[in-house]
């Protein structure tokens, strides 16, 4: 008999991270939304909570959780603030090819690096030319003895600059173009990083992204991941993770909005009744309600697919992170319209939720390139 109720120890943890942005995300949320600024205090205050690094291995510092459990701690970061939730879940990314990859002595090194100095990590794979299509990437890292000498130009890099280290794809040589995509740790205080100033966005401010510039960079052998060429297909297997944590942030996006919404639509009389008692509403309500019950069951299943080893692992993180961005696009902007001229203004956060999902659908694979790698699974013999 399948069985969709939470442990006690899944159960412990949303209500750990859930008391967590309670307490810290929600309070600040619009004061970061307004300023861009990282949020530093936040992550710091993760740190001394056992909030961050999730995924890390307890033996490095970590919580060691599995998909599951990252899902539903990234779904109470989104229901708080996703802005500031991806600063925090941005980790996961920068740090899954380690996890993937890395020998033990790699992951004790900057696992505990990170750790020790209650930083954060970046995942530097797109490039101005290179985005979804990965095996366009044109950065190179020539080996030269004991060192890999890169160059490069990234683009629309998470924690770009407060990143205490890179993790860098590059082709390590160019006449085998993507087949030799390789990837390495760059710390980002070696001689030549370049780091451009941050973007300006419409939503998720509280999460900076740069452009970063490589300039014969001379990075250590050892801070290779895997063998040399592997890089594509560390960069395919981190995304069948970390695209289900896209997912869990964005079901926890649209459950805030809605809630929101619906406790507004409770209170707002009109002709002398609450305007939820409108069918036009109420419809409206239970079409939101549905889509975020919808999104979150197929994040669990994709969760659930990858970490007990389903070949459908791929499939299910592009289908989770496809239908829960989208729905919370749908449900954030349904929220707005429920709530009037108070939904469109900042007072009442919808209109933040609403720019804040937008994102969701573009990064780590925009929601077409989703559609382009479920037709090929779902299409291959």
């Amino acid at each position: 008999m399948i069985d969709f109720s939470l442990t006690s120890e899944q159960q412990a943890i949303v209500e750990k991270y859930r008391d967590f942005a309670n307490r810290w995300i929600i309070p600040n949320r619009l004061k970061y939304d307004k300023s861009a600024e990282f949020p530093w205090e936040i992550v710091k205050a993760a740190y001394d909570e056992g909030i961050m690094n999730g995924p890390i291995p307890v033996k490095f510092g970590g919580n060691g959780y599995d998909l599951m459990e990252s899902a539903l701690q990234s779904e109470e970061l989104g229901a708080g603030c996703i802005g500031i939730g991806i600063g925090i879940d941005a980790n996961t990314l920068a740090l899954t090819p380690l996890l993937l990859e890395g020998t033990d002595e790699q992951q004790k090194k900057f696992f505990g690096w990170l750790i020790e100095e209650k930083g954060v990590a970046a995942y530097c794979l797109t490039e101005p030319n290179a985005g979804s299509d990965v095996q366009s990437i044109s950065s190179t890292a020539i080996r030269k003895g004991d060192k890999y000498i890169l160059n490069g130009h990234k683009r629309f890099i998470t924690n770009g600059e407060v990143a205490s280290f890179h993790t860098v794809f590059a082709q390590t040589d160019p006449e085998k173009g993507s087949r030799s995509l390789t990837a390495l740790v760059v710390p980002t205080d070696l001689p030549g990083v370049e780091i451009l100033p941050r973007l300006d966005k419409m939503g998720q401010k509280a999460s900076v992204q740069n452009e970063i510039k490589y300039h014969d960079v001379e990075v250590p052998v050892e801070n290779r991941l895997g063998d040399e060429g592997r890089g594509f297909l560390i960069a395919m297997r981190t995304f069948d993770r970390t695209r289900t944590g896209v997912a869990a942030l964005s079901v926890g996006c649209a459950r805030s909005a809605f809630e929101i919404a619906k406790d507004w639509s409770k209170n707002r009389i009109q002709f002398g009744k609450p305007i939820a008692a409108n069918q036009a509403i109420g419809f409206m309500l239970a079409d939101m309600a549905t889509e975020i019950e919808a999104a979150r069951l197929i994040t669990w299943y994709a969760a659930w697919s990858y970490d007990s080893g389903q070949r459908t692992a791929s499939k299910l993180s592009a289908m989770s992170k496809l239908y829960a961005s989208d729905a919370a696009m749908r449900v954030t902007t349904d929220a707005v319209q429920v709530m009037g001229g108070d939904g469109y203004s900042r007072d009442f956060h919808v209109e933040k939720m609403m720019r804040d999902a937008k994102l969701c659908q573009i990064y780590e694979g925009t929601n077409q390139v989703q559609r382009i790698v479920i037709s090929k699974n779902i299409l291959k013999k």
